[in-house]
């Protein structure tokens, strides 16, 4: 089943579960930033910005070191807790053999805490790299980076969600949902960022990029 069908059917399940108000504030805060006029993300006329991020276990993972071995496949997620968030992970996971083959490699990336990253890692049986960015400097390095508002906090609080408690930072922040598809000589390929994350960039996308990828490469 694709991506696609798989969201749709958690946004279906959110609008009967969640009380009206959180719906009508998520909604809300997608629909502001939708409206907002601003250019978020990094596009394929970019360079990918350079990062070293932590690894559940300690490990340090250096960017432009993983793109020397294969392109980089690089995920901006929201968090363990978010549904939409796990399923686009786990379908990401059964493609990896697919990207391996094709000498791409995946790193996803979080605003929440190692400890909660590698928990995450455990539970969804993730075999590929799952990094921690504190304070979300390297989400703001790919423009991707936003403060919820105030009624936003007060919703996710209503689940039991404190963000700053989960993530270990004195700030409520998240990234947008964003995937770059990134090539060895560190192009942005490929840029899908959008506000509204209850979508995702599909899977045959990014194979399909990788497959261009590699063409270009042998040429």
């Amino acid at each position: 089943m694709a991506v696609k069908a798989l969201l749709d059917q958690a946004k279906e399940g959110f609008v009967v579960k969640a009380p009206q108000e959180v719906q009508s504030q998520v909604f809300r805060h997608i629909q502001e930033q939708q409206e907002s006029g601003v250019v978020f993300g990094l596009t394929e006329e970019d360079k990918a910005p350079d990062f070293t991020l932590t690894g559940p276990l300690g490990e340090q993972v250096n960017l432009y070191r993983e793109l020397a071995k294969g392109p980089v496949i690089l995920t901006f997620y929201r968090g363990s807790w978010c549904p939409f968030c796990n399923i686009q992970l786990r379908a990401y996971q059964q493609m990896l053999p697919d990207i391996v083959k094709l000498g791409g490699q995946l790193i996803a990336v979080s605003l929440q805490s190692p400890d909660n990253s590698l928990s995450h890692k455990e539970k969804e049986e993730l075999t590929f790299q799952v990094l921690s960015d504190p304070n979300g400097r390297v989400a703001e390095s790919y423009r991707i980076l936003y403060e919820l508002p105030d009624y936003l906090q007060d919703a996710y609080n209503n689940f039991g969600l404190d963000l700053t408690e989960f993530n270990q930072t004195d700030r409520w922040i998240l990234p947008l949902t964003a995937t770059f598809i990134i090539d060895q000589e560190g192009n942005i390929r490929r840029a899908y960022v959008n506000p509204d994350f209850m979508k995702r960039m599909e899977p045959q996308e990014i194979i399909d990029q990788l497959i261009k990828i590699q063409t270009t490469h042998e040429r």
